[in-house]
């Protein structure tokens, strides 16, 4: 394939596949129907791989055409952010912002400021997901993720703290009443744990002494599960011991529904950070929405 050539009818292709067609392509781009066919088989010819699969009614695209086609949004809207830059005209925030964040944080922190970022960028849609479950940000596609954490391990992704808040060990009065209540993070071993299943050692838990120390705490998970609701609800039924954020249960906090635990041994602290590919550049819709959630939970 020769240099001058690469780009040739990549926007049809892309057109193509938006519009669900050839014919609705041709409309939307202004050429003909057999123009359009025509430029996305040469685009196949110079790739050597078919990109599309053709029925008299529909199209589909094959596995190299949407590894293809992934690559070939981002190098639109690359090409359209810099003639925009070039021009000086305005680069307003526009297109699908997809993102990844934990459940509880979304639904205590977040709702306000998607729906301020909404207002403010209307030509901006959202795809939200909303999960506790470990997100892989590139091989998934998302524009950026929340994820709170003690220490991040994405070495190859950005990221930026946007927001800071204790973890705590808390059981309900009514398991303090059954069981005890622990006075050392030791005694654990002996207590039932409520453990969230997306940590890499869900059942041991890190403490720091007094002297500054840290130490470790093999508990017993009488309930291992991937959502901190689900652990918060089983807390104050009644059933263990667990460790969670202060966003997932500062209300029942404040209803003294809960007490927590060792409150004389430092506090750990959770960093909730956004974090985006490193490879891509900071589109106006993603800088957008990091700039106002960092300007909200400052």
């Amino acid at each position: 394939m020769t240099m001058n050539k690469l780009f040739d009818g990549v926007v049809i292709f892309a057109q193509v596949v938006k519009s669900g067609g050839f014919s609705a392509a041709a409309d939307a781009l202004g050429h003909s129907t057999s123009y359009v066919s025509k430029e996305v088989n040469k685009l196949e010819a110079r790739l050597g791989v078919r990109l599309l699969n053709r029925t008299t009614r529909s199209i589909g695209l094959t596995p190299e055409g949407d590894a293809y086609y992934q690559q070939c949004l981002q190098l639109i809207s690359d090409a359209e952010l810099a003639v925009g830059l070039i021009t000086q005209h305005d680069v307003s925030p526009k297109g699908v912002l997809k993102l990844s964040c934990p459940i509880g944080f979304a639904q205590t922190h977040l709702k306000a400021i998607i729906s301020e970022y909404l207002q403010l960028y209307p030509n901006v849609s959202l795809e939200l997901d909303l999960s506790d479950n470990r997100t892989d940000v590139i091989a998934d596609g998302y524009d950026l993720a929340i994820r709170a954490s003690s220490q991040l391990d994405e070495s190859s992704l950005i990221c930026r703290k946007l927001y800071s808040c204790g973890a705590f060990t808390v059981a309900s009065k009514a398991y303090i009443s059954r069981h005890g209540k622990p006075y050392h993070p030791r005694e654990l071993a002996t207590h039932n744990g409520i453990c969230y299943s997306n940590l890499k050692t869900p059942s041991r838990w890190d403490y720091v002494d007094k002297d500054g120390k840290p130490f470790s705490v093999d508990v017993r998970p009488k309930v291992l599960c991937n959502n901190g609701h689900m652990q918060l609800a089983m807390t104050l039924e009644g059933h263990g011991v667990a460790r969670l954020p202060l966003f997932y249960m500062q209300e029942a906090l404040q209803d003294n529904q809960l007490q927590v635990l060792f409150e004389d041994f430092p506090t750990t602290t959770v960093d909730v950070f956004v974090i985006y590919p490193s490879r891509k550049h900071l589109s106006p819709k993603v800088r957008a929405f990091i700039d106002l959630a960092a300007d909200r939970l400052r």
